[in-house]
This record gives structure tokens, C-alpha cells and sequence, in this order.
């Protein structure tokens, strides 16, 4: 199973039913397989607030939701993450393309690249970092699961090289 392909059954296994995202190169396959679902409501913005704005009301009314993101996003991010989702316990799944890793071609992306994990960190984000197709769909299950039981955010880092 290809990478994208693994993201996807990922999120259908674990019943995410509410997809927001941000365009970004990397999710672009998981993108197109998510828009052909018609059982997943996917809302494309953006910026990142708007869609954790928007995911949390789909929450609210009941949705399983996931946010499909680059990492130079989260940096927006920062004050809903934790005025919102963390302050009144909503799960979400952080699907996260994180660029600026081993292998990135951008020199821009490379700070951003260092900080994600340290941001997370700070927030007390849970976070994985799976290398291969089968390692992803087990992480997001976990993070799910996570994200459900301690009523949070969890993320997937999707590195340069897991692409």
C-alpha cells in the first residue's frame, strides 16, 4: 500500500468522518481520495485557524474530525490549539505534511521544519512520526484513540523522507 493510500484507509478504519485542510503538495494524493469519498465531508480553507474553527463546530455537532496541514501552519495555530481545543477538551487528529526535514529542497522550510516537534512539545500535543505506509495507518489509529480518550489533539509528522 502506497502512503497515501495507507492515510487514507487510516481514516476510514478509524471512522473520521469531517475532514478539514490546508492545499499542501505532499497530501495532495490523500486529498483527491478523500474528496471521491462521499461518506467523509471535506472542507478545503485557507488557513489553518478557520479549519480548526470549523472542525470544532463539526465536533460539536457530533463529527469524528481530522485536519489535513503543512507544518508552516501550525505556527498560526498555536492560540486556537490551546485557547480552544485544549482548553475545552476537543479531540482532533493533526494529519501534518512536515516539511523541512531530511531531504527537504527549501532552505525556507527548514526552521519551521525544526520547530514543529518543540511547538507540539509545548502544547503537550501528542505526536508520531511513522517511515513507512504501515507504520502511518497504525499511528493514526493510536492517535485517534488517543485523541478520543484524552479529549485533545493528536498529530501524525509526515517527514519529507516519508513521501
Amino acid at each position: 500500500m502506497d502512503s497515501s493510500k495507507a492515510i487514507y484507509k487510516a481514516l476510514k478504519d478509524n471512522n473520521i468522518n469531517f475532514i478539514v485542510s490546508v492545499p499542501c503538495v505532499n497530501l495532495a494524493k490523500v486529498l483527491e481520495l478523500i474528496d471521491s469519498d462521499k461518506k467523509i465531508k471535506h472542507v478545503p480553507v485557507t488557513r489553518e485557524e478557520e479549519g480548526f474553527g470549523i472542525a470544532a463546530g463539526a465536533y460539536m455537532a457530533g463529527k469524528n474530525t481530522a485536519i489535513l496541514m503543512q507544518n508552516s501552519g501550525l505556527g498560526n495555530s498555536i492560540n486556537v490549539l490551546a485557547s480552544l481545543y485544549k482548553l475545552y477538551r476537543i479531540p482532533i487528529l493533526m494529519i501534518i505534511s512536515h516539511r523541512g526535514t531530511k531531504g527537504e529542497f527549501m532552505s525556507a522550510q527548514i526552521p519551521m521544519g525544526e520547530a514543529t516537534p518543540l511547538l507540539l512539545e509545548a502544547l503537550n500535543i501528542s505526536y508520531h512520526v511513522p517511515s513507512t505506509p504501515q507504520e502511518a495507518y497504525n499511528d493514526i489509529k493510536s492517535a485517534w484513540k488517543t485523541a478520543k480518550e484524552k479529549m485533545c489533539p493528536a498529530a501524525i509528522l509526515l517527514e519529507v523522507s516519508f513521501w
